[in-house]
This record gives C-alpha cells, sequence and structure tokens, in this order.
C-alpha cells in the first residue's frame, strides 16, 4: 500500500480521536478553573462572615453572653449567605434557596461549638398552637444546640465527664467516691511558691497591676445626647468578661452607650494574672490527687461502653518527664485535641449524612476529608467552617469546604494574643527579635483585641476610639518576618529577659483569669 493511502487511513483514524481529546481536555481545564473559582468564592463568603461576626463581638459589651453569642452568629450566618448570592453571581435567590447547596456551618468556640444545618421540629403538642412560628415535624435550617468539647470516663469508683476547652482549663463533672464534684480550673505545672510570691518556669508574677484604658462613651441624659468621657484614661478591671470603669463618681460599665452604675467595687489594683496561677496550682493537684489514674482507654460512649478511638491507652494527667502538661505536645494536650476533633467530627458528619433526606436533592452530600494542617487551625482557634455541594462545574459536582479562623476574639486568650507595649508608642509580638536582647523599653503587655478600634455613636454619628492608643509594629505584627516561631512558647518567653517574662505571664494570666466563662472558675479546695 502507497504511503499516500496510508497517511489517509491515519488521519481518518487520529483526527476524530484528537478532536475528542481535544474538547476532553478543554472540559476538564474549564472544570478546573470553575473549582478554583469556586474555592476562592466560598472562602470569600466565609472570610465575610468571621469578619461580621468578628466586628459584632468586638463591639458588644455583651457577645460573651449566652443569648448575645447566638444573635451574633445568626448574623453572621445571614452575612454568609448575602456573600454568596453575591460572589456566586445568584443575586436574587433567598436564603432558602442557596441553603439547598450548603448542607452544614460550623462555628467552634471556646468549649464547644454550633452547626447550623436543618433539623425537624420536635417539640410536644402541648407547646405549639395554630399561630406557632413552626410545627411538629416542620423543618428547620437554624442552629443546632451548642455541643461542648466533652468526653465521659469510668475507672472504678470515678465516674465523670470532663469538658475540654481550646486552652488548658478543662471542666471536671461527676462522682468520685460516690461524692459529686464539678470543678473547673486550668492545669499548669512549673508553678512554685505561694500566696503573693507566685513564680511561672522561675518567672515570679506581678502582685497587683494598675491596668487603664481610653475610653470614648456618648450616654443618653435626659436633655439629649451629651458626651461623658474623650480618649480619657481611666482606671479599668475585667470580671468575667465584663469591663467595669471607675471615676470619681464610682465603679460602671458601659453597654449600648449607656453608662450602668453599680455599687459594687472593685480592687483599683487588679490581682488577676497572680490569681491565676495561684489558682491553676491548687487545681492541677487536685485534678492529679482525684483523677491521677484516668487514661484515654477510660473514655466511653453514651450507654457506657468503651469508646476505643483514642489510639494507645495512656495517662491523661500524669506529670511527663521533661514536659509540662500545657505544653502542645504533652499527653493531655494530645487527648485534649483528639476529643475535640471526635466531637466535631462525628457531629458534623451526622449533620451533613442527614441533609441528603433533608434536601430531596440528586446531591449524594457528604463529609469531606480535612488535612491536618487544617484540624490544626481548627483545634486551636475560634473558627467558621463551611460546606458548599451540589453545584454543577461541567465535568463533576462541586464538592467544596473553606476554613477561615478568627485570631481576634473575646472568646478564647491564646499565647499569641498579648502584645506587648514600648515606650517608643508601638505594639509588639512577644516572639518579636528585638526581645531577645535589652527590654528596657517594655511598658506593658494587654489583649490584642484592645488594640482593635471601637465604636460608639454621639446619637446620629459613628465614632470611633480605641482602648490602647500604640501602633503595631511593622516587622512582628504587620508581616511579621522580625519575629520568632518558637516550638514552645512558655519556655521561649521564660528565656528572655526577665522583665519582659514577667509582663508577658502576669497579662497571659490576667487576661484569662477575668474572661467570661460558663463554667466559673472554681475557688473550693476543701
Amino acid at each position: 500500500m502507497k504511503i499516500q493511502n496510508l497517511a489517509v487511513i491515519f488521519i481518518i483514524i487520529m483526527l476524530p480521536i484528537s478532536m475528542v481529546l481535544t474538547v476532553y481536555v478543554q472540559n476538564q481545564v474549564q472544570t478546573l478553573q470553575l473549582q478554583i473559582s469556586y474555592d476562592f468564592k466560598l472562602t470569600n463568603a466565609t472570610y465575610d462572615a468571621l469578619k461580621a461576626f468578628q466586628l459584632n463581638t468586638v463591639n458588644s459589651g455583651s457577645s460573651d453572653l449566652a443569648n448575645s453569642k447566638i444573635r451574633d452568629i445568626q448574623a453572621s450566618v445571614n452575612t454568609f449567605f448575602n456573600s454568596i448570592a453575591k460572589n456566586f453571581n445568584m443575586v436574587g435567590y433567598n436564603k432558602d434557596i442557596l441553603q439547598e447547596f450548603v448542607p452544614a456551618l460550623v462555628y467552634t468556640m471556646y468549649d464547644g461549638y454550633y452547626i447550623y444545618a436543618p433539623f425537624y421540629n420536635k417539640i410536644y403538642d402541648k407547646d405549639t398552637s395554630e399561630d406557632a412560628k413552626y410545627q411538629i415535624g416542620d423543618k428547620i435550617y437554624d442552629l443546632k444546640p451548642y455541643v461542648h468539647y466533652s468526653c465521659r470516663y469510668v475507672h472504678d469508683n470515678i465516674d465523670v465527664v470532663i469538658t475540654y476547652t481550646l486552652d488548658n482549663c478543662i471542666t471536671v463533672e461527676g462522682t468520685i467516691n460516690g461524692d459529686a464534684v464539678y470543678k473547673t480550673g486550668y492545669l499548669i505545672d512549673n508553678i512554685s511558691g505561694s500566696g503573693n510570691n507566685i513564680k511561672y518556669r522561675n518567672v515570679s508574677i506581678i502582685n497587683g497591676e494598675t491596668i487603664t484604658e481610653n475610653l470614648k462613651a456618648y450616654v443618653e441624659s435626659d436633655d439629649g445626647k451629651y458626651q461623658a468621657y474623650e480618649n480619657s484614661s481611666v482606671i479599668c478591671d475585667k470580671v468575667n468578661g465584663v469591663k467595669y470603669y471607675k471615676d470619681d463618681t464610682g465603679w460602671f460599665s458601659i453597654l449600648t452607650n449607656t453608662v450602668h452604675r453599680t455599687a459594687e467595687t472593685f480592687d483599683e489594683v487588679n490581682t488577676s494574672g497572680i490569681e491565676y496561677y495561684q489558682n491553676a496550682q491548687k487545681f492541677t493537684d487536685w485534678v492529679r490527687t482525684n483523677l491521677g489514674d484516668l487514661t484515654t482507654g477510660d473514655a466511653v460512649d453514651e450507654e457506657g461502653n468503651p469508646l476505643d478511638v483514642f489510639g494507645a491507652n495512656v495517662p491523661i494527667f500524669e506529670k511527663e518527664t521533661g514536659k509540662s502538661i500545657e505544653d502542645e505536645n504533652s499527653l493531655f494536650n494530645q487527648h485534649r485535641l483528639a476529643v475535640i476533633r471526635y466531637s466535631i467530627e462525628k457531629n458534623l458528619s451526622i449533620s451533613i449524612a442527614n441533609y441528603n433526606s433533608f434536601s430531596g436533592a440528586g446531591t449524594n452530600f457528604q463529609m469531606p476529608k480535612l488535612k491536618e494542617d487544617e484540624w490544626e487551625k481548627i483545634l486551636n482557634n475560634v473558627s467558621i467552617i463551611s460546606f458548599m455541594q451540589g453545584l454543577s462545574i461541567g465535568g463533576k459536582v462541586y464538592n467544596g469546604y473553606s476554613i477561615v479562623t478568627n485570631t481576634k476574639t473575646e472568646e478564647v486568650v491564646n499565647t499569641d494574643a498579648i502584645y506587648i507595649t514600648t515606650s517608643d508608642g508601638y505594639y509588639h509580638r512577644v516572639t518579636d527579635k528585638d526581645f531577645e536582647g535589652s527590654a528596657s523599653n517594655v511598658t506593658g503587655a494587654y489583649f490584642n483585641i484592645d488594640f482593635e478600634r471601637k465604636e460608639t455613636t454621639d446619637g446620629s454619628n459613628a465614632l470611633y476610639y480605641y482602648p490602647h492608643q500604640e501602633y503595631g509594629s511593622y516587622s512582628s505584627i504587620v508581616n511579621q518576618t522580625g519575629a520568632n516561631s518558637p516550638e514552645n512558647i512558655y519556655e521561649y518567653v521564660a528565656s528572655l529577659n526577665s522583665n519582659i517574662a514577667q509582663i508577658y505571664f502576669t497579662a497571659l494570666g490576667r487576661e484569662r483569669f477575668s474572661m467570661f466563662r460558663t463554667n466559673p472558675i472554681s475557688t473550693d479546695w476543701d
């Protein structure tokens, strides 16, 4: 056969194949482009939701209260769906339609989490009426009840439920030797001394600080709005998440631009920092005395059956050689993270799986596999996890998720949330490389949200102020190239100049001890 004939045959065979492959590759490229585009849009919507939550909580004097927190989360959810409609060119679609593509939103908090997902109304007949908003059996898309990071343990004469948090604070509830117990506190090693002479990692803790803040507040009086404070420095104390200020008249708090005078008095010298370590010393001793025999193998489910999901059977609260219980790699912290992850993963998987029966769509909604670095972010920060599934992107159905963390929140005081102020008018991270030498210009240490802009109003205009007016250090706050990343922040700070270590550890204790919590820190050790 002539070469020309073979060439014609080759073209006849290969041309259709080449055309089909070209179309296939183009479709795959378009699908990948849509996947990346949708991931970007979902992340933007999740970030918008987090920003709304962050702004509401930073400017709210009651954001730590349960009802207020739910209100702020619901406002954040609305922001998420509004952003979804805008980013995905779905303007005009209401939230009910958009929810068909969002099987769940997760809001992780300090000691638990909310899941925004559909559920059936289960209230009793006697509690409903014809004009009720929801009837029995109605499908409701809303926040499910709050779920704590809890696990039950049964060992000999011990039957307790331990609630974990995003730091080293736990709540123990149950029975020990037949006696009921209910205690909350922080677990910390390396505390020495007693009374007002407490040391942490050989660093003396300050026994009393005078804390001041700049305050601008417009309050309502009988003759209209008037300005009560204009960037004036006032003594401030924070008790269970509520800030109280002192002027010539007495103590007051501010809520919705209204001064609330109180007959209660507070110490002008703040001792929350040293109380944090005094209390932690007693609580840690109590836990090891009463729960020292507990291991991960003692974990059980709701029915009392062994919960074999935490790997090797190891002690939880035992003092480890060369490690402290508050260290990230301690047995306690590894188990704490495992409990939080198991709880979120279990309930989220159920919510997404159940969504198939709620949606009635042809899409098989399922829990995607989150990466280890993504879990690390979730387990250490207040976060929002969003899921979006069921949208066609050409060659396949979109199945995406996004995780955005909130590092500026009153919900949790992380070790990197304490900023150091210096006499030149700037604030820095404690890991700023400039602090490796002298710390003679260090003036104080404060919670990072206290450097955020606060909003108030004179009745018609929004006005702003800063509780602390220092500027952020470019090298350690803005681009962070001038900050170190130590494996153990506690050891790192303890190795710094004793002045900066003392100020930092005291401030960390002060903010953790005075934050709002549903389970107050225990003080009874009898």
